[in-house]
């Protein structure tokens, strides 16, 4: 009887081995349990691979909110030597460790990218009633490599590593849960609930509050760039935005009538200032019980179709603010309430009064919708359509799309959505908001591009036409610094496109002592800087409360500040070929127009680089981000205490300062390549810190060698002219290239190839200049032009002359430069 029991057991043992060794072959990859986890590996394309892990025998249906690619054939071959099973594509290899559950990844040539620290973690959570896990999962990361991503962070830093965040989406924090490395990979968590990612020396981990699976997805693509464009391959393409988008953006908070709001158009129109697009916020729907009724209920905009009229008549757009959330009074509240639609938590306002503190006594009753339900997306933009759409307004300023979330009580995680609990998709819920409007107007109309503004964003929104700002950051020198770091992170999340509020929102300490704000040497010095940076990045939009930002607020014509601000502006129109064309690039390449240093230069001094970037692949831009004529105030708000000015504190009115003083500051200038000053053509070789002087109409530009660069004509708005006469200006010292591309400039007709690109080509060696034939057409494209060529050499060409003027019909031309 022992004998039998021994061989029982003996059967049992190999029997368990064998299952603990064994795996199956899928169209896709391979599934196999180990350690009681249900494994799945699925090729998504040569590149990129998904991990999904559960417990053993838990059935679930995932299917992903950021995700829209279905998995492609791919060509892969599976082999198992001894406990490993490598799966490989001409592209990566992944290693199963079917004892430890352990998986590691390769390039072909066996470099290890990535590796996992050890098997999943499942811990038994109870979601309002529903059995599900908290889940966990540990990474070892090379001690050398960098990371970067994860969305927007306020933190000053660049780099990820050694790094804690609890990711749940805030007003000026933004978590998309995607990384990429300096060693060629990307790594995407695709789960909604709020998370942590750690990276400590010893290992890098994200942890979700719930999942019923964990599902990752890895991508090599080689560098940043090529990981990026996996990950959008992934989950979706960044459209085009019409050319109007890039050009200068007026805004405060807010325009309290119909009058006032035409009249700021107006006045830039009579002050010769270029402007394209005006932004009406909040209350033009009256009070707080009727919040975001999308509807122009307030007395002071008695006729908006007549408003929306005169701003189109002045060339200029307008989009206007539209919430997340509702009054109890409006048609959309009635209509979703009884349906369930609604998510009962705290959010802005607090009460149903104008008033700081709110009064607690009247509660506002605003609610959030529940964007997650598709009935509630349809009822969203119902009214929207209606109320909005039909007016000719041209885009959406989608506000407090997290949403704001106040006195949070862990209960509300319990609130039921359309797709389980708050908690489940708490972090999706900018991706769901956003997307239901981009999804609704692409479908009633392809006449206009979509554009939409908003403050939050998540993993795909990229697809959705969406520009995200940074929220309600504070207006000071440290908020600035902070603001090239979030915006180069959020850019390499896969989102391109990236803003701030100029001059930072909350900028009430620069009222105290002064009758206006604007008047303020500290706030003016602040403000000038904030512009020149906002005049290299993907929206240059002025806008805060306390202090009005139209430039004539800060003076007129022939005062410093003032032209100041009129050359930033006037220096973003003239770069609008340049931006148009890179716009195109990132629509058709998968390219990123503001870069952080490192994706384009193998220099270690730039991997945590935090106030200079790359504007598209010529202009490197090292704002000013300290004060240089004036004390460096301190100023601290945020979305609660910013708005109460009785405890507004600053610098009190002091001398006058002379803004015509020459400054300088410190730029250091990646190696790999020379670099030319802006400004003055000055050459300089990379590698190296220089000190550079500066003025306060001025921050330190240096163009890349071998950049080839448009230059647009002096507009007052974007379409004003045609370039039918543009500046070429070649940055001699190494070959280049540079490809100009056209539309219509507003619809969708440019997706059924209604375009045309011309590339331009520079061999130094030579120095020949070779425009190649113009490829594709579209309706009104010019059928003649003149390119003014101008030859960029240190201490050459600072003036007007050109070095040959070439009339282009649309074939090839070769020209020799002296």
């Amino acid at each position: 009887m022992k004998k039998l029991n021994l061989v029982f057991l003996l059967l049992m043992f190999f029997a368990i081995g064998s299952q603990a060794q064994s795996y199956t072959k899928s169209n896709l990859g391979i599934k196999t349990q180990i350690n009681s986890t249900d494994v799945e590996i699925q090729f998504y394309g040569p590149s990129t691979v998904r991990v999904l892990k559960s417990p053993m025998g838990k059935t679930f249906e995932k299917k992903s909110l950021s995700v829209v690619k279905t998995p492609q054939a791919v060509k892969f071959t599976v082999k198992k030597q001894g406990d490993i099973v490598s799966l490989k594509s001409n592209k990566l290899k992944v290693d199963v460790d079917l004892k430890s559950g352990k998986i590691s990844y390769y390039t072909l040539s066996g470099e290890q990218l990535l590796s996992e620290k050890e098997g999943a973690t499942f811990t038994d959570f109870n979601d309002a009633g529903s059995k599900t896990y908290t889940i966990n999962q540990l990474f070892t990361l090379d001690k050398n490599e960098d990371i970067y991503g994860l969305g927007q962070q306020q933190r000053g830093k660049l780099s990820l590593r050694n790094t804690k965040l609890n990711m749940v989406q805030g007003n000026t924090d933004d978590y998309v849960p995607f990384l990429v490395s300096t060693k060629g990979y990307g790594l995407f968590w695709d789960n909604y609930s709020p998370s942590v990612f750690e990276d400590t020396p010893e290992s890098t981990s994200f942890k979700s509050e719930v999942g019923d699976c964990i599902d990752y997805y890895i991508m090599f693509g080689g560098n940043i760039d090529g990981s990026i464009a996996c990950m959008r391959d992934l989950t979706g393409q960044a459209p085009m935005f019409p050319l109007w988008t890039f050009g200068y953006w007026q805004s405060k908070e807010r325009y309290k009538s119909q009058n006032e709001l035409v009249g700021v158009v107006n006045k830039y129109r009579e002050l010769g200032v270029p402007l394209d697009g005006i932004i009406q916020d909040w209350q033009y729907w009256g009070n707080n019980y009727l919040w975001n009724a999308m509807e122009f209920l307030n007395t002071e905009f008695p006729n908006p179709k007549k408003m929306v009229e005169d701003i189109h008549n002045q060339n200029a757009h307008l989009i206007i603010s539209i919430w997340s959330s509702f009054g109890p009074q409006t048609k959309q509240f009635r209509e979703m309430e009884p349906k369930g639609m609604l998510l009962n938590f705290g959010t802005w306002p607090q009460s149903g009064l104008e008033s700081w503190p709110p009064n607690r006594e009247y509660p506002s009753g605003v609610q959030p919708y529940d964007p997650y339900n598709p009935e509630a997306r349809d009822i969203y933009w119902k009214h929207l359509q209606k109320g909005l759409f039909s007016l000719g307004i041209d885009g959406w300023w989608m506000d407090s799309t997290e949403p704001d979330h106040l006195d949070f009580k862990p209960s509300d995680f319990d609130l039921k959505t359309y797709l389980g609990s708050f908690r489940k998709v708490r972090n999706a819920f900018p991706l769901m908001a956003v997307g239901g409007v981009a999804e609704h107007q692409r479908s009633a109309s392809s006449d206009k591009r979509i554009f939409i503004l908003t403050r939050s964003a998540f993993a795909g929104q990229q697809r959705c036409g969406a520009n995200t700002w940074s929220g309600d950051v504070n207006s000071s020198w440290q908020s600035l610094r902070n603001q090239i770091p979030a915006g180069l992170n959020f850019t390499m999340s896969a989102i391109p496109y990236w803003n701030t509020d100029i001059g930072g929102f909350f900028a009430g300490a620069y009222n105290r002592g002064w009758s206006e704000g604007a008047k303020n040497p500290s706030f003016q010095e602040l403000y000038v800087r904030w512009l020149q940076f906002g005049a290299f990045t993907p929206m240059m939009r002025s806008h805060g409360t306390d202090i009005p930002r139209e430039i004539y607020n800060f003076g007129k014509k022939g005062e410093t500040i003032f032209d100041a601000i009129a050359k930033t502006i006037n220096l973003r129109y003239s770069l609008l070929p340049y931006i148009y064309s890179t716009s195109w690039s990132v629509t058709n390449n998968q390219y990123t127009i503001m870069r952080a240093l490192v994706m384009d230069f193998n220099d270690k001094k730039v991997k945590d680089m935090n106030n200079e970037y790359m504007f598209g692949k010529s202009i490197l831009v090292a704002p000013v981000v300290n004060a240089q004529y004036t004390p460096e105030t301190i100023v601290k708000s945020d979305a609660e205490t910013g708005w109460d000015k009785k405890d507004a504190t600053g610098e009190k009115k002091g001398a006058a300062v002379n803004f015509t003083q020459p400054k300088s500051m410190k730029v250091y200038l990646p190696e790999g390549t020379a670099w030319y000053d802006f400004w003055t053509n000055e050459k300089i070789n990379g590698g190296k810190e220089i000190v550079k002087a500066t003025t306060i109409d001025e921050i330190p530009l240096y163009i890349k060698s071998g950049s080839i660069i448009p230059f647009g004509p002096q507009v007052q708005y974007a379409t004003e002219k045609k370039w039918d006469d543009l500046e070429i200006r070649v940055y001699g010292g190494a070959n280049g290239e540079f490809t100009l591309y056209e539309d219509e400039n507003d619809n969708y007709n440019y997706e059924k190839g209604a375009y045309s690109t011309i590339t331009f080509t520079w061999n130094d060696a030579k120095k020949a200049l070779t425009i190649s034939n113009r490829k594709g057409s579209f309706p009104g494209m010019l059928a003649e032009r003149k390119f003014k060529i101008r030859l960029v050499a240190s201490g050459k060409n600072t003036s007007n002359e050109y070095d040959k003027v070439i009339v282009y019909k649309g074939k090839k031309i070769v020209t020799v430069l002296p």
